[in-house]
């Protein structure tokens, strides 16, 4: 969520941040400040009657003191007046802050200065990419065939059991998938992550301060009985560990990693798009998460970046990053970069991550703030990323390594795997 100080000291180039996004921020921006200014000026109001009341009690005491009776009942009578227009404003402030939140949470983050205009995927900048692209053989076939007669994945039992999107692993399949988790997990450790493992299930506060809530409630599994939420990530319960935290810059920087299953209602389109893992409502990720001083938040999330790139190029996947425009980043983010791994029988790009820097939006819902050397508190910046997503991993991984109806298994997950084929 913006600061309202941001709001005020930096207009111009939150509205031309906004403009990236497609959105025109100017006239709620005002409102935004018109409101505050309503709201310190009732403060102010608030102040005065108090510290008027405060005055007036104390005259009132020492008047019955001297036996002033008429004259300290007259002054109650006047305390009691005053005390009713304070309760008056007090209410009206409370409705004033209300407003005032209502906007400031219908906007999205400000986008980097170093982000790209643009209205959708069309429009995303291509940083790098790597890896060879595989020549399949004519036969080959898509990874919803290849986990059929493989018997590793069952689609069909998995829609019996829940519906469509909750697929069920079997035998080798499964066995993989946890490699797979295993392998990420060991890697971030390695990196300097702490390894969390965190609830499954939050409530509303926790996502509503890393912003799933309310911009992202469609898309997430509910509890109503209960109030609780369904993680569509483990940033969520894993970036709240720090909730109404003040840490020193000693501390920083925070590196968290978690493995959790992911629960996403969103419907989606129909087709070979969300055939078998393309997309899912229920999967595996391993996530990583930092907290950083605000100086060093972009050497980090580059840092992330080759992190990432070093995952995907050790499974031998063809992939390429992309750095995500304006109108294509998520609600939160001050930049985004997106990896995708080529799928050879599908013939398309599968998006497998996306790493991001949230700058101070996160911090602020968060209360997180640390306090520097000169003993000033100050909103830190929080990052996270995925490393990675199972579902289009685990499919381009079968499709890519396809060959006389066998999956060859790459060299870093056989130590996790135990064998080499599956077939």
């Amino acid at each position: 969520m913006l600061t309202v100080k941001a709001i005020r000291d930096e207009t111009a180039r939150i509205i031309e941040g906004h403009r990236k996004r497609g959105l025109d921020s100017a006239d709620i921006l005002q409102s935004i400040v018109d409101l505050d200014d309503r709201r310190k000026a009732l403060q102010a109001k608030s102040d005065v009657m108090l510290a008027e009341t405060n005055s007036l009690s104390s005259e009132i005491g020492s008047l019955y003191k001297q036996g002033k009776r008429a004259e300290a009942d007259l002054m109650k009578s006047n305390v009691a007046e005053i005390k009713g227009e304070s309760g008056r404003i007090q209410d009206e402030h409370k409705e004033v802050l209300a407003l005032l939140e209502q906007k400031l949470i219908t906007l999205p983050n400000v986008p980097h200065e170093r982000v790209l205009a643009g209205k959708s995927a069309a429009d995303n900048e291509l940083v790098r990419s790597g890896g060879v692209i595989p020549t399949l053989p004519a036969d080959a076939r898509p990874h919803w065939d290849l986990c059929k007669e493989l018997d590793i994945i069952d689609f069909e039992l998995g829609n019996l059991l829940a519906g469509s999107g909750f697929p069920v692993f079997k035998g080798k399949g499964a066995r993989l998938e946890r490699a797979l988790i295993a392998y990420f997990l060991d890697s971030a450790i390695n990196a300097g992550y702490t390894e969390i493992i965190p609830p499954l299930m939050v409530n509303y506060e926790t996502a509503f301060a890393t912003g799933q809530l309310p911009d992202k409630e469609g898309q997430m599994y509910t509890i109503p009985e209960d109030g609780m939420y369904m993680i569509p990530t483990a940033e969520v319960p894993i970036t709240n560990i720090y909730r109404g935290r003040l840490l020193d810059e000693s501390d920083l920087p925070v590196k968290m990693t978690g493995y959790t299953p992911c629960f996403r209602r969103e419907a989606g389109s129909y087709g070979k798009d969300v055939r078998g893992l393309n997309r899912v409502h229920q999967f595996d990720k391993v996530e990583i998460v930092q907290i950083q001083h605000p100086e060093n938040s972009y050497q980090a999330l580059e840092e992330m970046v080759a992190y990432v790139e070093g995952l995907v190029s050790s499974l031998d996947l063809p992939y390429r990053i992309l750095r995500l425009c304006g109108g294509d980043m998520g609600f939160t983010s001050a930049m985004t970069y997106d990896f995708e791994v080529y799928s050879s029988a599908q013939k398309k790009w599968l998006e497998v991550s996306s790493v991001s820097n949230f700058e101070t939006f996160q911090a602020n819902r968060l209360s997180l703030r640390f306090r520097d050397k000169e003993n000033k508190k100050a909103l830190l910046h929080t990052l996270n990323g995925s490393a990675l997503a199972l579902p289009r991993i685990f499919a381009a991984l079968l499709e890519n390594n396809q060959a006389e109806g066998k999956i060859r298994i790459p060299l870093v997950l056989r130590p996790y795997t135990g064998f080499e084929i599956i077939g």
